[in-house]
């Protein structure tokens, strides 16, 4: 009498011969599908938020398109540009933004530096310097104005009442043209140098001990370890945080509009604001679209020739 026949070396057998899934009908995604997935919704926003509006500001730059008037926009060529560039009400403005954002970028790096070396130097209280010091930079550009704009005020402002104190005149600080522009440059500094200081901070930080501990032993001048440790390794980190600044500064709006709205007459008009107003008040589209394309234009060059220093320092 035979015995039962074993069923497992049959179902071991069908389940060998069973064919592997086809690579193409997997219905996980590979590596690159992945990436595109997760990739596709921010590059679909940026496109929408910031390509296709510099897109559609190029094309109505070549236009004399009006946000308030009726019918099509008709194409000028370049009698947009040409009328900016030869501009003397425009070459005033540039004038304008250059002093404020040379004045208030050169200051805030002295200070943001200075105040940035004095902190890495403390060994208690660092952090608790570092807060306070951060607090003018979260607080809101309009905030930051109105604060200001009442500190300022000629009659009632606090700065005004302690020159009274003190024995001194009062100034009027936002309705004259030599202490207008003076005291945005003054307002910009108070809220962007801890900007400066906090990344002076950090390559202060990360210098290494041993060079100094080096230089302790050889003796060398607290002026000559500044001189060839600390600033030159500082220095690259540094010229970074000054051309975002300098960037910052260019396209300055919110200051002016709550300080001084571009007054006393235009002497506190900025290009930015300027451009506000072509766009918003005068309702020439198209100009103020042409304006914008030069802004760009303007920081895209000078940051390329700025990022080309800074290479020739680091291989330097």
């Amino acid at each position: 009498m035979s015995g039962p026949v074993p069923v497992t070396t049959d179902d071991a057998g069908q389940g060998a011969a069973t064919p592997p899934p086809a690579p193409g009908r997997s219905r996980r995604l590979s590596d690159r599908g992945l990436a595109v997935a997760f990739i596709s919704p921010a590059l679909l926003l940026l496109l929408a938020m910031s390509v296709f509006p510099l897109l559609w500001a190029l094309y109505l730059s070549f236009t004399d398109y009006s946000a308030t008037r009726g019918g099509r926009a008709y194409f000028v060529g370049f009698g947009n540009y040409t009328a900016i560039l030869t501009s003397a009400q425009v070459h005033q403005r540039a004038l304008t933004t250059l002093i404020y954002v040379v004045g208030a970028v050169t200051l805030q790096t002295v200070l943001g530096f200075t105040i940035a070396y004095l902190i890495s130097r403390r060994t208690r209280g660092r952090g608790l310097l570092t807060t306070l010091f951060l607090v003018p930079m979260m607080l809101s550009p309009v905030v930051v104005g109105l604060f200001w704009r009442f500190m300022l005020d000629a009659q009632f402002g606090v700065v005004n009442s302690m020159l009274g104190s003190l024995g001194l005149g009062q100034v009027e600080w936002l309705t004259r043209q030599r202490t207008a522009l003076i005291s945005l440059i003054v307002v910009d500094t108070w809220q962007w140098t801890p900007f400066i200081m906090l990344i002076a901070l950090a390559g202060l930080t990360a210098v290494p001990k041993y060079l100094y501990e080096a230089a302790s032993i050889d003796r060398a001048s607290e002026w000559f370890r500044f001189r060839t440790i600390t600033l030159p390794l500082v220095w690259p980190l540094l010229l970074i945080a000054v051309l975002f600044r300098a960037i910052e500064a260019f396209r300055l709006f919110d200051l002016v509009y709550i300080l001084t709205s571009g007054g006393p007459g235009v002497s506190t008009e900025t290009l930015s604001f300027h451009v506000y107003k072509v766009a918003f008040l005068g309702f020439n589209t198209g100009t103020a679209s042409a304006y914008g394309i030069l802004m760009v234009l303007v920081v895209i060059v000078l940051s390329q020739i700025y990022l080309r220093y800074l290479n020739r320092l680091k291989e330097g």
